[in-house]
């Protein structure tokens, strides 16, 4: 038996860290000693809000969450730690110092990649699908609106596909430096370019979907990989929307992109999200770090900042 501490959400905006007691492993599971774990701000804030629809509630459990939304709810998926045999694995996992997973969820960490950097593992695996779903042609017209975690990672794997040109948008003038860094020109909302023959909407605003509608190329693709919560943004779908043939594609990463589907399993999709890691200048999307025995008074404030990936760290790490 093995005592440990989870971060949960109670109420709306109020988080704890609740003690409870490990049972045995069993031989498909594996004991985890957490190293760090990552706030992904999108979907843990409309968590921690009490946002997440109830005709969603199924649908929006993490693999490994305890609890029931709206609350209590333990939530979250972007942990790293060491197995008993001293092995770094991820795990899409919650805020939690030990805990139990199965074996087939538990990827190894490749050593190159430092353990704050492979807490983005999850954000990047939903980039990957974005780009899946997205099916980038060389030489397109790309445009990025969203600067966040999801959108910079997403816009860094399309900026890697020959002569395309890769704008990311952002209301945040001071993102034009991380998205320069991945091989992107930067644009503020109004300066945004026209005749884009491929958009990701990544900004979860109804103000960003507007825009990508405003800016799109003839038949261009537009990819919705925000996710609204309880909101009804509204978008004009009169106006050139018909006339100019265009397509909206949601992407979620709950299954992989009907592109790779059948080809790609979820664990191959996570292992090539961390090998894609590689790169050190990912370190720039960190943010923290925080302690988890700090979490429950800071995770209001984590959450409100609308920053990059808040990294926690667990005391014996």
């Amino acid at each position: 038996m093995t005592a440990a501490r989870a971060f949960w959400t109670v109420a709306a905006g109020t988080g704890v860290l609740r003690d409870e007691v490990l049972p045995t492993p069993n031989p498909d599971q594996m004991l985890i000693r957490a190293l760090a774990s990552g706030v992904s701000r999108g979907t843990e804030a409309l968590v921690f809000a009490g946002r997440v629809p109830p005709n969603q509630y199924e649908a929006m459990r993490g693999p490994l969450m305890e609890g029931a939304f709206p609350f209590p709810v333990k939530y979250g998926y972007c942990a790293v730690g060491l197995t008993q045999d001293d092995r770094r694995v991820f795990v899409l996992h919650p805020h939690q110092d030990r805990f139990l997973a199965p074996k087939a969820m538990c990827i190894p960490v490749p050593d190159a990649i430092p353990t704050p950097r492979a807490v983005m593992a999850a954000n990047m695996e939903t980039a990957l699908n974005i780009v899946w779903d997205a099916a980038p042609l060389a030489g397109e017209r790309i445009m990025v609106v969203g600067a966040g975690v999801v959108g910079l990672l997403t816009a860094s794997l399309l900026a890697r596909f020959p002569g395309v040109s890769v704008t990311v948008v952002d209301i945040d003038p001071s993102r034009a430096e991380l998205a320069q860094r991945f091989g992107c020109v930067f644009a503020e909302p109004a300066a945004a370019p026209a005749e884009q023959e491929l958009i990701v909407h990544a900004s979860a605003s109804e103000a960003g979907l507007r825009l990508a509608l405003d800016r799109a190329a003839f038949e261009a693709r537009i990819v919705e990989a925000s996710w609204f919560g309880d909101r009804a943004p509204s978008v004009p779908l009169g106006e050139a929307f018909h006339a100019r043939r265009l397509r909206i594609v949601a992407s979620q990463v709950g299954a992989v992109a009907t592109a790779m589907r059948g080809r790609r399993g979820y664990a191959d999709r996570m292992g090539l999200a961390l090998a894609l890691l590689a790169d050190p200048a990912y370190d720039a999307l960190l943010e923290g770090p925080t302690r988890f025995a700090d979490l429950p008074v800071a995770m209001p404030g984590i959450l409100a900042l609308g920053g990059l990936c808040h990294v926690i760290v667990y005391e014996d790490a």
